[in-house]
């Protein structure tokens, strides 16, 4: 794999994604030539005695302490020297003290795009360290080096303080590391990989720990695979839309032109993407059979006798449709599964409206992460090549480390993962619910002996995801705790709020794995019953159709009319094509048929379940469809 260029000023999502997957980086020369130029210009300051925050004074709440000439506790009797000047001193404990966090390590992806954008952003030239440092830096990251860095304890603002300093520590030779598939000292990995331990110069600490790096790493992971389930989403949308034979009208280019919010708009083209070629969605009412439970009589040939169910409709008698009969001479008089309406539940009718606000939720805050990738997140700034009076002027004390823009932008993403959750689980809970399936059996198996569940806990499973998820969506932006003596007294949370999006991001991918799980089982069913209504039309006269049909007997005056009209619906039939699924839809299909048999009678789904899950977390779906 080609390494990915890092010059400050161009890295992309992409691009991060490849790194925290594997690939190593390159540092472009000329950024490189701007991190001396600004290295010098701080060595050249501290040399003429002037005054920078964090370079010759103290850190937050001490920033009012300038440094001395040396430190004061060598002069204690029999006082052990450090070995290390008041400068090197102050990042060197910066950097020690800081590394605090507590918790389950995060992932070696993570903490690689971690350490890539911290590059990238010092890379920029206005952090103050050295050449050497950075490249020591990348050199870590290339020999595959993973600070192990515990999960919490960050608040968002200086940056990511304390995981930083995990990462730094490493640098410096301490803290701990995975390498080579074992968690070892710092030291130890550094000394394995032939990398030397840095010695900090001035503002090196604080150049290597300020900064927004975790809550933008795991950001950007987050929505690397948002994007995935969101395309995950609509596939899942599209395979239970034709298993509902539902209706296509709602995604129409032209209903959208009307309200063209972006995520909308690409959401209907997707679905009509996805449903093209469908023969069960918009098949004529009247055509889709509804359930009925198996009989030993309910089919008439040695391979119809294979089916595990039974089908019927009602017939609606002329006496019954007065004021209706322009409605009855466009639609046969039968009722089966689907009902005589023009619209689906809002479900499946509004899946642009919800899929799409998504959409366009995630995509705001891929534009504000473009921004934060290449930005210069730590403090103070330096500007080497400013003509200024007084070094205050070129060495500015900003805010950039607040990490707001990224927790906003992360806080509404975790409103929405919900939201996208929760119309998957509802769409799962119409095809398990025999009132509103359509016509499906309930919980989608044919328990003729009554003793079956089928799908019916599997619904159980996605409701419970969906209220873990709702309660995890309070925003922690909005919830600040000063820190540092009151110096930070406003912080973002933006690190919480990225790592919470994550994790429920392979929530949200739980829900819709088992809405697809559903979803194949009760396409099987609509398509076999559809097909075997076709089939019986085929091979058989009326009166074997009218035997499907609650109609009128024999005896009674309109049995010659019921005839006449199960004639038409029997010519309708047979003269109908193999009725079957979009070809992504069948495609996607197919793929979990591959892992996962259809379910004619109860047995165990745990291992079932968890072939879904992997299916949509390994991208196995989408691969199926061609994304």
């Amino acid at each position: 794999m080609k390494p990915v260029l890092l010059d400050g000023r161009s890295l992309t999502r992409d691009q991060l994604v490849m790194v925290a997957h594997g690939a190593k980086v390159a540092l472009d020369e000329s950024a490189l030539r701007d991190v001396a130029r600004a290295a010098d210009f701080l060595a050249a300051q501290v040399a003429r005695e002037e005054p920078i925050y964090g370079v010759s004074t103290g850190f937050g709440s001490n920033a009012d302490k300038l440094l001395g000439a040396h430190p004061l506790r060598d002069e204690l009797p029999g006082a052990r020297k450090s070995g290390r000047s008041l400068h090197e001193e102050l990042q060197y404990n910066l950097i020690v003290t800081h590394a605090v966090c507590v918790g389950e390590p995060l992932s070696a992806d993570l903490v690689r795009a971690m350490l890539c954008i911290r590059i990238n952003t010092l890379l920029r030239g206005h952090s103050g360290i050295r050449v050497s440092t950075l490249q020591a830096l990348t050199a870590l990251l290339n020999a595959g080096i993973v600070p192990v860095v515990p999960a919490l304890g960050s608040v968002g603002a200086s940056g990511d303080l304390a995981p930083l300093s995990h990462l730094a520590i490493v640098l410096l030779g301490g803290g701990e590391a995975f390498y080579g598939g074992e968690r070892i000292p710092g030291g130890e990995a550094l000394k394995a990989a032939g990398i030397e331990p840095v010695r900090l110069s001035y503002k090196e600490g604080l150049a290597l720990n300020n900064g927004t790096a975790q809550m933008l790493a795991t950001g950007v992971l987050a929505l690397y695979r948002l994007d995935r389930l969101l395309d995950t989403a609509d596939l899942a949308a599209a395979m239970t839309i034709d298993a509902f034979a539902g209706r296509l009208g709602a995604f129409a280019e032209e209903v959208h032109a009307l309200r063209p919010h972006p995520g909308q708009v690409r959401t209907a083209a997707h679905l009509r993407e996805l449903l093209d070629g469908s023969t069960l969605a918009d098949i004529p009412y009247h055509l889709v059979p509804r359930f009925r439970p198996w009989l030993p009589a309910s089919w008439d040939t040695p391979e119809a006798q294979r089916l595990s169910f039974d089908i019927g409709w009602d017939w609606v008698p002329s006496d019954q449709r007065h004021g209706r009969e322009k409605f009855y001479a466009r639609f046969k008089p039968f009722r089966g599964g689907k009902k005589h309406q023009p619209q689906d539940s809002y479900s499946l009718r509004c899946i642009p409206q919800v899929h799409g606000a998504v959409r366009d939720c995630v995509e705001h805050a891929k534009r504000v992460f473009d921004i934060e990738l290449n930005a210069v997140t730590d403090n103070p700034l330096v500007f080497p090549d400013k003509q200024a009076e007084h070094v205050e002027e070129q060495v500015i004390s900003a805010g950039h480390f607040h990490g707001m823009p990224l927790a906003l932008a992360m806080s509404g993403v975790k409103a929405a993962i919900p939201v996208l959750a929760s119309i998957s689980e509802r769409r799962l809970n119409k095809l398990v619910d025999p009132a509103t399936s359509d016509g499906l059996p309930a919980f989608l198996i044919g328990n003729e002996d009554g003793t079956e569940s089928g799908y019916m806990i599997v619904q159980y499973t996605a409701a419970a995801i969906v209220n873990d998820l709702a309660t995890r969506a309070h925003p922690a932006s909005v919830y600040s705790i000063p820190t540092s003596a009151n110096a930070e007294d406003h912080v973002s949370m933006g690190t919480n709020e990225a790592r919470h999006v994550l994790a429920m991001a392979d929530d949200l991918g739980k829900v819709l794995a088992l809405e697809l799980y559903t979803a194949a089982q009760a396409l099987d069913l609509r398509l076999d019953m559809i097909n075997a209504a076709r089939d019986l039309a085929r091979r058989a006269d009326a009166a074997a159709l009218a035997r499907k049909v609650h109609g009128v007997g024999e005896g009674d005056p309109r049995h010659a009319h019921f005839l006449r009209e199960v004639e038409a619906l029997r010519t309708e039939l047979a003269a109908a094509d193999a009725f079957h699924p979009a070809a992504a839809v069948a495609a996607a299909h197919a793929a979990i048929r591959e892992r996962i048999p259809f379910l004619d009678r109860d047995r165990a789904l745990d291992g079932e379940v968890a072939a879904a899950v992997a299916l949509v977390a390994d991208g196995s779906l989408l691969a199926a469809i061609g994304r």
